[in-house]
C-alpha cells in the first residue's frame, strides 16, 4: 500500500474519525476479566533489543531525516521514546537529550544506554503533551510508534509542533500495529477487530490543520527482538488475552501465521510498511 493523504473533510470530522477509530480497539470486559494479566503488555526487554540493534546500525528515512537536521549538531527531545530506538542512533550529532515516557522502566533503560554512549540525558515521566511545558523546547522532535495510542491528537501534534525549532520527525506503521493481530483474534476469540486508523488518515489531518508535512513510506525489516520463541508466544498470548494454558495454542498459531521459531520476529513485523512523516517546528530560537 502506497500511503497518500486524504485531504477531504474538515479537521474536526478527520479528527471525530480518529478518535473512534482507536477507541473501536478496546477489548470487550467479558474477555479481559477472563485474565488476570494486561493485554497492554509492554516488553521492556525486546524494546532494549531493538534500542541496541537501531543505535549499533541506524538506517531508514526517519533516522536520515532527524540525521540531517541535526546539522550543525542541536538538541534533540523524544516524545514516547522506550529504550531510545528513535534517539539513541542520534547521539553522535546530539549536543543535548531529553526523553518522555510514560514508564519509569523505559527511561531507565534509556538513560543507561545514553550515559553508556557518553550522554547524560535528562528523563522526563509523564504523557505528552501534559508535560510539554516542563519539557521546554528542542531542535529536533522525535516521536517513534505513539500516535496510534492517542486518541486526542490535535493537540498532540500541535505541542510537537511547538517543540521543536528545526524539524519533527513521526515514524508510524502504515496501519494499526494490532492489526496484524485479527486473524488471531477471530480464530480464538470469535471477534473481529478493526482495521483504523492509518498514517493516512494522519496525513490528512495534518493537511486539514494546516501543517505541511512531508512522508515517504517504506518497509523496515524485521530484527532479534525476542530472544526465544517462548518469549513472544508469551507476549502474544498476553496481548490476545488468553491464560498460561493456552500458550501451547498460541505457539502453534504463531506458526500456523508463518513464524518460524528458530528466528522469532512480532508477527507481521518483517517487511511491515512504515511511514516516516515529518514537517518544520515553530519553535523560537
Amino acid at each position: 500500500m502506497t500511503i497518500e493523504g486524504n485531504e477531504a473533510g474538515s479537521a474536526d470530522e478527520l479528527l471525530r474519525q480518529w478518535r473512534a477509530d482507536l477507541e473501536a480497539w478496546a477489548i470487550p470486559e467479558h474477555i479481559t476479566a477472563a485474565v488476570s494479566e494486561s493485554p497492554w503488555v509492554l516488553p521492556r526487554q525486546v524494546f532494549a533489543r531493538r534500542a541496541d540493534r537501531l543505535a549499533a546500525a541506524p538506517g531508514g528515512p526517519s533516522y536520515q531525516r532527524a540525521w540531517e537536521a541535526l546539522d550543525p549538531p542541536g538538541s534533540v527531545l523524544d516524545i514516547g521514546s522506550g529504550a531510545g530506538s528513535a534517539c539513541l542512533p542520534l547521539l553522535p550529532r546530539c549536543t543535548e537529550l531529553t526523553a518522555v515516557d510514560a514508564e519509569p522502566g523505559m527511561l531507565e533503560l534509556l538513560g543507561r544506554r545514553a550515559e553508556d554512549a557518553g550522554m547524560r540525558a535528562r528523563l522526563v515521566q509523564g504523557v505528552w503533551p501534559a508535560v510539554a511545558d516542563e519539557v521546554g523546547r528542542a531542535d529536533v522532535v522525535t516521536c517513534h510508534h505513539v500516535t496510534y495510542n492517542v486518541q486526542d491528537i490535535r493537540p498532540f501534534l500541535a505541542a510537537l509542533t511547538g517543540a521543536a525549532r528545526r524539524l519533527v520527525v513521526v515514524e508510524m506503521t502504515g496501519t494499526h500495529p494490532l492489526t496484524s493481530l485479527n486473524d488471531l483474534w477471530l480464530r480464538f476469540h470469535g471477534l473481529r477487530r478493526p482495521d483504523g486508523p492509518t498514517a493516512a488518515d494522519l496525513l490528512a489531518i495534518l493537511a486539514a490543520l494546516g501543517i505541511e508535512a512531508g512522508h515517504e513510506s517504506w518497509r523496515r525489516p524485521g530484527g532479534a527482538d525476542y530472544a526465544s520463541f517462548g518469549e513472544l508466544v508469551d507476549v502474544t498470548r498476553r496481548r490476545l488475552c488468553l491464560p498460561p494454558g493456552r500458550a501451547a495454542d498460541v505457539a502453534g498459531a504463531l506458526q500456523d501465521a508463518g513464524i518460524d521459531p528458530d528466528h522469532p520476529t512480532d508477527l507481521g513485523s518483517a517487511g511491515r510498511e512504515v511511514a516516516t512523516i515529518w514537517w518544520g517546528g515553530r519553535a523560537r530560537t
